[in-house]
């Protein structure tokens, strides 16, 4: 009884690892159809959000299911808790992912991306790649310390998402509305899904060391 228990706790965390996999690759290829217009890329992505929600789905019916079934306590029942709003985070974050591919998709074939901003939006969506993987890891090891430099990470997004929008303002005379409106969304997905990556490292806390940030 004991080894299903824990070959069920197992399974819980390689599908959570699956799902980080999932939303690297959404968020990755997002980013490339946005810069190359290429719609196909983008209707990938937005396809592909509902095997996302799946994995969501299935995830954390089997953390339930483990709690009802089992009662667990102490560290296990951290992770099981823990998991379930790592999940939700994840969700939220392929939505992101999801949001930029449907800009990318609205504008098709124009370029959504002004050669002057390709640099920021590059680093962006290499940063927001960057941060997921390494929320995966951080989760994986159980690893405190290096999920609170997710959060000093955070500020490098923070940092690139005001020089996007110092540059929509500064360029917004000669380029077309929907320009500035589309810029000014994609700045924020970006923000909003580092912020996920930040809130993932504070669970992580929480599962290694009982201490809620």
């Amino acid at each position: 009884m004991r080894d299903r228990y824990h070959n069920d706790l197992a399974k819980i965390v390689d599908r959570v690892l699956e799902l980080f996999d999932l939303v690297e690759v959404a968020i990755t290829q997002a980013t490339e159809a946005l810069l190359d217009q290429d719609r196909v890329a983008a209707e990938d992505v937005i396809t592909r959000d509902a095997s996302v929600d799946a994995v969501c789905r299935d995830i954390e019916a089997a953390a339930i299911d483990v709690q009802v079934r089992q009662q667990p306590v102490a560290s296990d029942l951290r992770l099981l808790l823990a998991v379930q709003r790592i999940v939700s985070d994840l969700e939220r974050s392929g939505d992101l992912a999801k949001n930029i591919a449907k800009q990318a998709r609205r504008r098709y074939p124009d370029v959504v991306v002004p050669e002057p901003m390709r640099e920021t939006v590059v680093a962006m969506g290499a940063a927001a790649a960057d941060l997921i993987r390494k929320a995966a890891e951080v989760f994986v090891n159980q690893d405190a310390a290096l999920a609170r430099q997710i959060e000093s990470e955070d500020d490098h997004m923070d940092a690139l998402h005001r020089s996007l929008l110092a540059q929509v303002i500064s360029s917004n005379r000669s380029d077309p509305v929907e320009t500035t409106v589309d810029l000014t969304l994609i700045g924020r997905f970006y923000e909003r899904f580092a912020d996920h990556a930040v809130a993932i490292g504070r669970q992580v806390i929480y599962l290694s060391t009982g201490e809620l940030t």
